[in-house]
């Protein structure tokens, strides 16, 4: 299962000494990132370069391998909330159905656990880059599980943390200072100008349809000086060494489910175009980082291949979750086609001979001290 999978990782992480901590404080930023007023951006604004290549290790054995305009109110946990809708097998939100199109039963949430312990390791236990002082009042957008809100609320003891998603699938032991609502990001937000220190957005493009819109409404929400923080993975399987055949089906599923996506207005590669819609929603200041993430144990570095066994597990345990309603409602396969074609994906999902990777995007913007 993938409980069990996560616990066997996480062994022989600890075995090898390279379990992550959540730090005991915000990451260290230069002072080119404090606040400033309007016009006066001193971060820089290009795309991330992606790094240097990742060094292969030598070969091994594996044996494991359309919303609402507004919302009226947010809504408490009533009966309604707590409806779910069954489809090929997996379970889905009822609330505002069809907003999101992927499940969100007990095996996905474990997947999204497993996430973010991934995304945690490869950033060194850091929960954010944005650089945060002292936050007061933290919102997280997509919050799923709730494990970032609950992390991040024992970061900062003092802060105030709301998490939001469409999903009432979060614990109910959480810290004092944390708590969780059930509202659609994409209508309209209900809280008052000049509030929220963060936002954080984490794995967010397949579910959003108009960015430009959000990052508005996070700017109004916004204190003068705080910061909103998007995070995302872009599972483009890249290879840097040739070792990928042409006939790899990895890059194909890729394709595939962006295209299924397209079909509601969703952009799976929204990454690609966050710090043109920061800049143009009025940020400054951007702090933006890419890193690869290799799929599967094949790295040399340590590190690395303890990241790529999370990264091949997540995928693995996400393939008929992330396929089966892009490709059936948006592109009209019969769910027999789809796992057909899963079959030999999962094959080269397993093949260590190819060494492909991922990427990792967090860009973060800040609202300037003066706005006009």
């Amino acid at each position: 299962t993938p409980v069990d999978l996560y616990l066997t990782i996480a062994a022989i992480m600890a075995d090898e000494g390279a379990v992550p901590k959540s730090p005991s404080r915000s990451p260290t930023r230069p002072d080119t990132a404090a606040p400033t007023a309007a016009g006066e951006e001193q971060a820089t604004n290009s795309q991330p370069a992606p790094g240097p290549n990742i060094e292969t290790d030598e070969p091994v054995e594996d044996a494991g391998f359309s919303t609402d305009d507004r919302s009226t109110q947010s809504t408490s946990l009533s009966s309604s909330v707590r409806d779910y809708n069954f489809e090929n097998k997996r379970r889905y939100h009822k609330f505002k159905e069809g907003r999101y199109l992927f499940p969100n039963d007990d095996l996905e949430q474990e997947r999204e656990d497993m996430k973010h312990a991934m995304i945690l390791h490869l950033c060194g236990g850091a929960l954010h880059n944005a650089p945060l002082k002292n936050p007061q009042k933290i919102l997280d957008i997509g919050t799923g599980t709730g494990i970032w809100a609950i992390d991040v609320g024992d970061e900062y003891p003092e802060a105030e943390v709301t998490g939001i998603d469409l999903s009432p699938i979060q614990p109910g032991y959480v810290p004092p200072n944390v708590n969780f609502i059930v509202d659609d990001a994409e209508a309209e937000w209900l809280y008052p100008e000049n509030s929220i220190d963060y936002i954080h957005l984490r794995h967010m493009a397949p579910a959003i349809k108009n960015w430009p819109k959000l990052l508005k409404e996070a700017h109004r929400v916004l204190k003068p000086g705080g910061w909103i923080e998007l995070q995302d993975m872009k599972w483009t399987f890249d290879c840097d060494d040739g070792s990928m055949p042409s006939d790899c089906t990895l890059p194909k599923f890729t394709s595939l489910v962006k295209e299924g996506l397209e079909k509601f207005g969703v952009e799976l590669f929204a990454a690609d175009h966050h710090i043109e819609r920061l800049k143009a929603a009025g940020y400054v200041n951007q702090v933006n980082d890419t890193k690869k993430l290799p799929v599967g144990p094949w790295a040399k570095e340590n590190d690395l291949k303890n990241i790529g066994r999370y990264s091949q597990a997540a995928v693995y345990d996400g393939l008929h979750a992330n396929t089966i309603a892009p490709l059936t409602r948006g592109l009209g396969w019969s769910s027999t086609e789809v796992e057909i074609f899963l079959v030999q994906l999962r094959k080269d999902l397993m093949n260590l001979s190819i060494h492909s990777y991922a990427h990792y995007y967090s860009m973060s913007g800040q609202k300037p001290l003066e706005v006009k």
